[in-house]
């Protein structure tokens, strides 16, 4: 469905069922370069499992309208006004890489709203390597190369996926590739350049999960162990064999995760 925010027309997969108040509200924001379809598998279970599921393409990307945000702390905002235009109250965020900056933060500046945090491959301060920032800023394939071999866990570069005959990598620089221009560079800047991580976790009220992969290259588990300690109770879940595209490489046992921690804080 299209909703709009400041104008503009925003593409949001709900799992293929309609809004309802009485529902629980998942939000599912995607990382840097990517859209809604990262988050496919998990949101169509939980729309048919309970959860209202908003999983919105950012402004700029995907199929939304608008110029796209430039700052972790613009998205954050932009979060909370596309939540009202919803019409939601609280919600539960799922967010995934550069998304994991944007929930946190949004949580942080409104705590009383924000009922859960799951943070799927997050990072105390997402550093990017400068050439990849500079090959991303000059708009070169070479970039949707290096992030899909550091990306995606060794094992998801051999194939075995769950879902047979899909080709990760390949689908990762197909989703990269369709990115509007400079939209890649911008998203791995807001990440690079911010550093309100911990900050921003010390307000964190809400029951928070961190959802990582073992074999994450990209945010190392131990690249978020600040983000961990500073979060009062916060639970931990390490996938074994899985690289930084959590949900993608495993999505199954990433349902069961998240699954498992809502049915624990209701």
């Amino acid at each position: 469905m299209d909703v709009y925010v400041d104008d503009q027309a925003v593409f949001v997969h709900t799992g293929g069922r309609a809004f309802e108040s009485r529902l629980p509200t998942l939000v599912f924001v995607h990382g840097g370069g990517n859209d809604h379809s990262a988050w496919g598998m998990q949101a169509r279970y939980f729309a048919h499992h309970g959860y209202n599921v908003l999983a919105p393409d950012l402004p700029g990307h995907g199929r939304s309208d608008g110029v796209s945000c430039t700052t972790i702390d613009e998205f954050a905002e932009w979060l909370w006004r596309f939540v009202e235009a919803v019409g939601a109250d609280v919600v539960y965020f799922a967010g995934h890489s550069m998304g994991s900056l944007i929930v946190l933060a949004a949580a942080a500046k409104d705590p009383a709203r924000a009922g859960a945090l799951i943070l799927l491959g997050p990072s105390d301060h997402m550093k990017v390597h400068p050439d990849l920032l500079a090959m991303s800023a000059a708009n070169d394939p070479a970039a949707f190369e290096m992030i899909t071999d550091w990306g995606f866990g060794k094992s998801a570069h051999k194939g075995g996926h769950q879902a047979p005959g899909l080709w990760l990598r390949g689908g990762g620089r197909a989703l990269l590739a369709s990115c509007p221009t400079d939209v890649l560079g911008s998203d791995l800047a807001a990440c690079n350049n911010w550093t309100g991580a911990l900050e921003a976790a010390v307000e964190i009220c809400c029951p928070t999960l961190f959802l990582m992969g073992a074999g994450d290259r990209m945010t190392p588990v131990a690249a978020s162990q600040g983000l961990r300690a500073a979060i009062t109770g916060a639970r931990t879940e390490i996938l074994a064999n899985t690289g930084h595209m959590i949900m993608v490489e495993c999505p199954n046992e990433t349902i069961n995760a998240i699954s498992e921690f809502l049915d624990d804080i209701q």
